[in-house]
């Protein structure tokens, strides 16, 4: 596929949709720019040859240019509404009135001083939510904790919460610089794990190869024989047909082993897109999991428009599973986003507005279609839940119903 180092004034073309995608404005090709030059001065430092990990971290965290750590909109509250893409606190409050049954659940099973920990709050909509419904729960924690690695986003998520908040719950919010130690509580993460740079491998007659990125007039993909044995780890290799291209992302492992090690007592709950191990490697899945998304348009080139657009990776729910058990968590529960939706009264939440009311319950009704469709969010999306030294007696809501750990 075509790559591009320095953006121009035509859009380069969607190698997926097939149509051209939106025009960048001069302000954000140029941000694009300054960003495809620290990426070409860190190739030739590196002797000409990305690994496509150290691009996509480059593409989305580097300070002030980098896609999460600019400026730039990034959540739209709907697919006319701005950004690129859409997550599911923006797509319906009853969201997180759903999770909210969950995250009381445990908090109020662990001791009166437990707290939340968000990962990557995004723009602090699901704080705000959350904190609302628990407090109609009177299950409010002693804290709720972000951690968020980008200063912009950071100043967003308070600006919201400020905005939606009471002083007294807003009081609660603070944000962290690393995880906390013996932490008590609830640890979430929504689309947290797809955002996690990933190493790619392709399977080739010769054996396996590292697939980067180096720099010819553009940014172009090139293959070099895999020399780093541990990436491959977990992966069954003569399983895998020739031409084979796929992800694995250690760092991702590494980050739940992490949580296992910071919490103390209390649950982690992870919630992205992705598959169980033998359907993430299925043998039609040759080409891999990697999307991108600009203005709403979802695509498979994560060359073009860098800084510019999100690059995502859909997540291996057993490495995770995995990664939790390695880190000292106990594996508790996987299913449908729809399922645990559903087994925290998604449902009873929606017969709680007024159907008569169209304008108000019209758009309600969508979101919650959107939320629970098989085509939608509904399957793709997963929930995955690890505990540690709580009540072997206490049943999470979210898997009380249609729990498929047996995929993993």
């Amino acid at each position: 596929m075509t790559a591009f180092s320095r953006p121009s004034s035509k859009p380069p073309q969607s190698t997926l949709i097939g149509l051209s995608l939106p025009e960048a404005s001069a302000e954000s090709l140029e941000y694009s720019q300054q960003l495809s030059d620290l990426v070409q001065q860190e190739m030739a430092k590196a002797g000409g040859w990305l690994s496509f990990s150290d691009f996509m971290h480059m593409a989305l965290y580097t300070p002030e240019l980098g896609y999460y750590s600019g400026g730039l909109t990034k959540f739209g509250s709907d697919e006319n509404g701005g950004g690129d893409f859409v997550t599911a606190p923006q797509i319906s409050p009853l969201f997180a009135q759903s999770l909210a049954q969950q995250v009381g659940q445990v908090l109020s099973s662990v001791s009166r001083d437990a707290s939340v920990l968000e990962l990557g709050a995004g723009t602090g909509k699901l704080a705000a939510d959350l904190l609302l419904a628990l407090d109609e729960l009177n299950q409010l924690p002693n804290q709720y904790c972000i951690l968020e690695v980008s200063v912009h986003l950071r100043q967003v998520q308070r600006d919201t919460l400020q905005e939606r908040l009471p002083q007294a719950l807003f009081g609660k919010v603070t944000w962290l610089d690393g995880l906390p130690n013996d932490f008590v509580g609830m640890i979430l993460g929504n689309e947290v794990l797809d955002a996690i740079p990933v190493h790619l491998l392709v399977k080739k007659e010769g054996g396996l190869y590292e697939r980067g990125v180096a720099f010819d007039d553009g940014f172009q993909w090139q293959d070099k024989v895999l020399k780093s044995v541990d990436l491959a780890d977990g992966l069954d290799v003569d399983q895998l047909p020739n031409d084979y291209l796929t992800e694995v992302c250690p760092a991702a492992n590494g980050l739940i082993q992490s949580l296992g090690a910071a919490l103390k007592t209390g649950a982690v709950l992870m919630i992205d897109y992705g598959f169980a191990a033998n359907e993430y490697y299925h043998s039609q899945r040759n080409e891999g999991t990697l999307m991108c998304h600009y203005q709403h348009y979802a695509h498979s080139d994560p060359l073009v428009y860098i800084g510019l657009q999100d690059v995502t990776a859909h997540v291996n729910f057993s490495a995770i599973a995995q990664a939790g058990l390695d880190g000292g968590l106990d594996f508790y529960g996987y299913c449908s986003q729809a399922q645990f939706l559903l087994n925290c009264g998604l449902l009873n939440f929606l017969a709680k507005e007024s159907p008569d009311d169209i304008a108000r319950y019209t758009p309600i009704a969508a979101g919650v279609q959107k939320l629970l469709s098989p085509s939608e969010m509904g399957d793709l999306f997963k929930v995955i839940s690890f505990t540690k030294d709580l009540n072997d007696d206490l049943a999470l809501l979210g898997f009380v119903e249609g729990d498929k750990s047996h995929t993993l």
